[in-house]
């Protein structure tokens, strides 16, 4: 059944002049600061971000901190299902690509690939699905086969020619920490990546993502006031080399802090026993505008607009094609 699906990869590059296009999800991180009065002040300020904390990890032959600045690509997927309706194209996860440009030498070094992940079928699991399993129930719950299918469509994507002829190495994902769970400080430290945390349970979110392929650990960078969460598989300490972690700690450290300054812009590090918190009211705006509450609420409508176009139209190609998949 794996011959139904293909996979085709797009790229538009995100600077201060990117506008997102009509199939991009809008509530992907980056599309939301592309929109409004302020989108291209928002979009110069983000870049700026990324690059000043670059160079501030990347401190070696680097006496004025400028030397490099991070390029990014958004990287759009669509996967097209051969037996279903004339083999209709459905946009499936769209995640960032990111370039180091050093400017002492002139030369373009590949980063991860990742960083940031959206995906309509997690909008689905998450706003729809998740709450109709719950409606009227006394105590929350999780499906015992939550996000099977979605790991199962991520993992063939890495399987698939599309990802071997676009990436050389497997995805990083970097995202918050959950708010829900504590995380204790440990005597590990990594040169780049920074202090371990490890949590005291894992999350629906790191449940999840375990379904995708993916493992996840938590560090601190140095000059960070809060964990971020780091997706992978394979060994994150060795398979990337250092500027290519600095690449993604950079972009998804700035990024948290413009949607969850609570955490990442908090005026105190965490300590030894930390629990994230968006009640906390010890933190600094940046000066880019972003609106949580539309983001959250089109989530919602996007979850059902994948109901509609994807999960009805073609559950019984899915369900079959999900029962003989095998990872």
């Amino acid at each position: 059944m794996s011959q139904d699906f293909t996979f085709s990869i797009k790229s538009i590059v995100f600077d201060e002049n990117y506008q997102p296009s009509d199939s991009t999800r809008i509530t992907t991180n980056f599309a939301n600061l592309a929109r409004g009065t302020s989108r291209q002040q928002n979009l110069r300020n983000t870049l700026r971000m990324i690059d000043n904390r670059f160079n501030s990890l990347a401190r070696w032959d680097n006496p004025k901190a400028d030397r490099y600045t991070v390029e990014l690509d958004i990287i759009s997927v669509e996967m097209t299902l051969a037996a279903g309706d004339g083999g209709n194209a459905f946009p499936l996860i769209e995640i960032l690509k990111t370039t180091i440009l050093d400017r002492k030498t002139g030369e373009r070094i590949d980063g991860i690939v990742g960083n940031n992940f959206s995906s309509y079928v997690r909008d689905y699991d998450f706003s729809v699905l998740l709450p109709e399993h719950n409606n009227d129930k006394a105590a929350f719950s999780i499906p015992e086969d939550f996000g099977d299918l979605h790991g199962k469509l991520f993992q063939h994507f890495l399987r698939s020619d599309a990802y071997k002829e676009h990436f050389g190495k497997p995805p990083v994902i970097c995202i918050s920490a959950s708010s829900s769970k504590t995380y204790l400080r440990t005597e590990n430290r990594h040169p780049i990546l920074g202090v371990e945390y490890l949590q005291n349970e894992f999350s629906s979110t790191d449940r999840y993502f375990e379904k995708m392929g993916l493992q996840v650990r938590y560090f601190m960078p140095e000059g960070s006031v809060a964990p971020l969460a780091f997706y992978f598989s394979g060994d994150l300490l060795g398979d990337y080399t250092n500027l290519e972690l600095i690449g993604t700690i950079s972009t998804m450290e700035t990024f948290q802090k413009i949607y969850r300054p609570e955490i990442y812009n908090a005026n105190s590090a965490a300590g030894n026993a930390y629990q994230p918190s968006l009640k906390n009211t010890d933190y600094s705006l940046t000066q880019i505008v972003y609106d949580r509450e539309e983001r959250s609420q089109l989530a919602v409508k996007q979850g059902k607009f994948t109901e509609e176009h994807f999960i009805k139209p073609y559950k019984n190609l899915l369900e079959q094609w999900a029962a003989n998949y095998t990872v």
